[in-house]
Formats: structure tokens, sequence, C-alpha cells
């Protein structure tokens, strides 16, 4: 699947990043294109893409504080100066676009919404979003932030791929190596979602192509990845319980929004060497998808890929029903509840009858 990237706020970008250096190091050439947008200058001094910085006029190039509102403004003011320099990025062959943003902070809270809105207008392959929701132990101002930010995201794109900051991570990292860590997973699950069907290694009986991606995003709403992977056996009759086992793992335990098993449509996504994917187990790992999603949409195939181990990727579509998205948002509307009720109105200190006002 050949995608353009444009990542928004600072998490935005340094994802974004990653997932093109990931593309480059495994010489996939999914990634067309790779274009990171901030109103904080400091932080796209870091990055090696190409960069735009917004807002100028606004903030003056230091961020807009955690402030998604204000994030939301500064990018329907600079909307068409993003629009330009996307110029010649977009291309004929580019499939779908994604914008990459962490949904908890301001300048890509506020802003992937507002852009991924003015791509639609403008552009006719899908428009999809991947959004990182903040841990459970991250502040209120990001759960708040978070929840209005997808549900709007949700609304102006064809689908949003979901990654939970508590999923992709070991326990006891410090906040620094959690989110290299967080990274460096999305970058791999998600590199290898965009490579599928594209620069592969052999040839496979049923190999994946976009379209098959796209349609299982095509019911919109929220989208969620799983990933699980084994040491492959030496023939393809050997790894048929392996293909079962790492699906299982991929869509219980290893996907991006924990718990997130009920679904609209589903893609399975079997890599590694062609020789050794054995039919019998993709199709029973297949079957098995189809009753634990509830989904008669599941669709398989294979992801010919030179590799001592074999992969499961599951892609699942419409699953904003789920127990976890329904505990993030009443999360999220808790904590907009309490920003609110904790609001200060620091005027009413100075009320005194007994002085006049200066003007």
């Amino acid at each position: 699947m050949k995608v353009v990237l444009i990542g928004v706020g600072q998490a935005g970008g340094k994802l974004t990043q990653r997932l093109a250096e990931f593309d480059q190091e495994m010489d996939f050439g999914a990634v067309q294109g790779a274009l990171a947008v901030n109103t904080a200058e400091a932080d796209l001094r870091n990055l090696d893409i190409e960069t735009q910085l917004v807002g100028q006029d606004r903030v003056n190039g230091h961020g807009v504080g955690g402030d998604n509102e204000l994030g939301a403004e500064v990018m329907q003011a600079d909307a068409i100066e993003v629009m330009d320099g996307l110029d010649g990025k977009i291309t004929a062959s580019a499939e779908a676009i994604f914008v990459v943003a962490g949904l908890g902070g301001g300048t890509g809270s506020g802003g992937a919404p507002v852009l991924a809105k003015e791509l639609q207008r403008v552009y006719s392959v899908p428009v999809y979003g991947l959004g990182i929701l903040p841990g459970r132990g991250e502040g209120a101002m990001y759960q708040a932030n978070a929840g209005r930010s997808l549900k709007t995201l949700a609304r102006e794109t064809d689908s949003t791929l979901l990654v939970d900051n508590d999923a992709w991570h070991d326990a006891g990292e410090s906040v620094e190596e959690a989110f290299a860590t967080i990274n460096q997973n999305i970058a791999q699950r998600v590199g290898l979602l965009f490579a599928s069907g594209e620069n592969v290694d052999g040839v496979a009986e049923s190999v994946v192509d976009s379209s098959e991606i796209i349609n299982t995003l095509r019911e919109g709403g929220i989208a969620c990845l799983g990933y699980a992977s084994a040491v492959s056996g030496d023939t393809a009759e050997d790894n048929i319980n392996a293909v079962t086992t790492i699906t299982r793992n991929a869509l219980l335990t290893g996907t991006s929004l924990p718990d997130a098993t009920t679904a609209d449509a589903a893609l399975l996504i079997i890599a590694g060497r062609s020789d050794v994917i054995p039919r019998k187990g993709v199709e029973k790992a297949r079957k098995w998808l189809e009753d634990e999603t509830g989904s008669l949409q599941v669709r398989g195939g294979d992801f010919p890929l030179d590799s001592d181990r074999l992969a499961a990727l599951v892609l699942l579509g419409g699953v904003e029903r789920s127990r976890r998205v329904d505990e993030f948002m009443e999360r999220a509307r808790e904590a907009h509840k309490r920003n609110q009720r904790d609001a200060v109105d620091h005027t009413e200190t100075f009320q005194n009858d007994e002085l006049d006002d200066l003007f």
C-alpha cells in the first residue's frame, strides 16, 4: 500500500519519521512521502524529514501549550500553506494518506482533524488517521484533549487506526524509554501493514494487496492492529499450529487497542517465507478469527518476506463499540468535567464593593 504520511505535532512528527525510516531500512518502498507539521520550531529541528512550521503569527514558533482549540484554530488559518507544502508528495501512485498525531497534546490533537478535513476536500484517495491515545497514567488534560480529538478525527477521516500508549511497551520502562519503544513497535507493525503486497520476497499463493486493507477499513470509525510472531519451522507442515497460535496472540494479547476483539471487518496477514506458510494453517486461523470477532468480513492473505520468523498481523475495522474505547471515552468525559469544575475565575479574589475599579 503506497502511502503519504503527515505528522502533526511533536508525537506525530517523531512517529512519522520513524515510519519513514523503517520503510527505508526494509527497502519496502511503501512510504511515498513524509511531512512533519508543528507549531513548535524546536521540535521540528530534531527531525530529518521535511518539516513545516505553522501558527507563527499566533504563537511565534513556541507551540500551543497543550491547548487543542488553539491548535485547531492555527491549522484552520494555515491549512492552505500546509497543502502547498504537500505539493508533489501526493502523486497518482499514492493509494492513501495517513494523518499521524498524538491525540493528547495541543497541535496534533487540534490540528489533525482540521487537516484531515481539508485533505478529504482536495484528494480522492482515502484519508486515514493514525492516532496515539494517552495512557491511563497521563494527566486529565491529555485525556480530555484526546477524547475531543478522537471524536472529531473519526468523523473527518475514512477510518482512524488507534494505538493506546499502554499497549505496546514493557512494564517498568521510564517515560522516555516507553515512548521510544512505542514508536519502534508502531513503526514495525504499521510499516509491515503498509508494505503488504508491495516489495515482497518470493511468490505466495494469496498475496494481500492494498484493496483488501482499504476494504477492511471501509466501514469507517475506529480501527486497531494486532501483531505477534514466532520462530518459523522448517516446512509449511511444521507451521500449521504456529500460524494459529500467533493469530490468537495477535488478537487476544497483541492489539494496539487492548480488549478490542469484536469488529465489523478483519484482515489476517501472515508474513514469512512463502514456502513455509501453510495454507491449511492460514485458513484455520482465518476461520477462528471470524468466530472470535463475530464478523463475516474476514479477509486473509500472505506477505512473503525473507525471515526466519512467522508473523501475524490482524487489522480490525469498526471497533468503536469495544469496551476499551468505551472506557477511554468515559475517562475523557470525566477529565473534561473535572477540568471545567476546577477552572477558577481569579478576578473573583479581588471583588470588593468598597473599592472602585480603575476603569
